[in-house]
């Protein structure tokens, strides 16, 4: 499909725009797969579906207090924002003033799925290994929609230019946008919002294996990566409200993590009432329980990694936290069958083990980090389990 945006109204402009993004969805696993061949560069054997940056897979699990984060109050620009003359072939036209001046703006009005809102997130800018064999991340200021304007905007334009040749990538100089970006590992780059994708694992204590579940996301309801399976839970790292206490109260990993266990594994609101007042993290029955089993040594969280998908560029922060089945039943004996965000997969438990992972990280359609995810924590069971 081109576009001819001089010969085209804004009615066709829009209704071409759709007829991409329908495309894009219904296709992102075997788009990110080509895309992955323009970034040879930057794909590990040990992640072959995400770009990997210099330092960012430890040759072993972190444990997760082993990862400190720091606040960047004065942040740099945001470099690539999505506004550039490069990604006018992705912003149609609208009914009057030309195009639509950001991706996010088109999709709120043509296409807008369930869950969008432009919330307060953390923007990721650095990523250091200590020599304490821990990891450190810094972050600065950030809003959803910065992490929309530039990963689907880029997406589109893969799929607008994949077309007709789906199993062969497009050249750069037919990519202006990914062109402009450059190395999609440069975090000051553009502006990088990261998720956190936690594969949660059931271990049964007396016979020693595990299993898993998985999300099935759908795209009428979700901006990225609707159609695709993913670990659970997983989502953007950000503050739970508006309001400026939130900045610091929620910027730890770990509480982020226990936001998504409640929303995605019990269905439970994004409601915290922490527009009035910061989260009583200590108070919430929830998060004291599964913080106390931590503390306790029967539930265990390890970091993985960081990785780019190679057709959004959207980065995740590659998690696995262990339960112990009892721990797991007791906090989950609720476990959903879909949430706000999709379908739950495998709710009775998949088996962890080599089959399943080879079927999930090789055969189905799933997110570039879930499946780097089942890779890594098999690759590391010994140390998990």
């Amino acid at each position: 499909m081109s576009v001819a945006a001089g010969r085209t109204s804004p009615g066709e402009s829009q209704e071409q725009w759709r007829q991409v993004r329908r495309h894009l969805n219904e296709h992102r696993h075997e788009l990110a797969r080509t895309a992955r061949r323009l970034h040879t560069d930057h794909v590990q054997i040990a992640a072959p579906d995400l770009l990997v940056g210099e330092g960012w897979l430890p040759p072993e699990p972190v444990p997760l207090e082993r990862v400190t984060l720091e606040w960047l109050a004065d942040s740099p620009g945001n470099g690539v924002d999505g506004s550039e003359p490069e990604s006018a072939h992705v912003r149609p036209l609208r009914a009057e003033r030309g195009r639509y001046p950001y991706y996010a703006d088109a999709l709120g009005e043509l296409d807008r799925p369930r869950l969008f809102e432009n919330r307060p997130s953390y923007r990721l800018l650095g990523v250091e290994r200590r020599d304490d064999r821990g990891i450190h991340l810094s972050f600065g200021d950030g809003r959803y929609f910065d992490l929309v304007n530039v990963s689907e905007a880029v997406a589109h334009e893969f799929a607008l230019a994949s077309w007709t040749e789906a199993n062969e990538p497009p050249a750069l100089d037919e990519l202006p946008l990914r062109s402009l970006i450059g190395d999609p590992c440069d975090l000051r780059r553009r502006p990088v919002i990261p998720a956190i994708a936690a594969l949660t694992l059931r271990r049964e204590r007396v016979s020693g294996t595990a299993s898993f579940v998985l999300h099935r996301r759908d795209a009428a309801k979700v901006a990225h990566g609707g159609g695709l399976y993913q670990v659970m839970p997983a989502g953007m790292f950000q503050p739970s409200a508006e309001a400026p206490w939130n900045q610091d109260n929620d910027f730890d990993l770990w509480r982020s993590m226990v936001r998504e266990y409640s929303e995605e594994f019990l269905g439970r609101a994004e409601e915290y009432g922490s527009d009035d007042a910061p989260i009583d993290y200590g108070g919430w029955p929830f998060y004291r329980a599964i913080t106390d089993a931590r503390r306790a040594g029967r539930v265990r969280a390890h970091w993985l990694g960081l990785g780019v998908d190679p057709l959004t560029m959207v980065a995740d922060m590659l998690v696995a936290v262990v339960f112990d089945d009892d721990v797991f039943d007791s906090l989950f004996g609720e476990l959903v069958a879909a949430n706000d965000e999709g379908q739950v997969v495998g709710g009775t438990g998949i088996p962890f083990d080599e089959k399943s992972v080879g079927r999930f990280a090789a055969s189905e359609p799933m997110q570039a980090a879930g499946a780097v995810l089942l890779r890594l924590a098999w690759r590391h069971r010994g140390v998990l389990l």
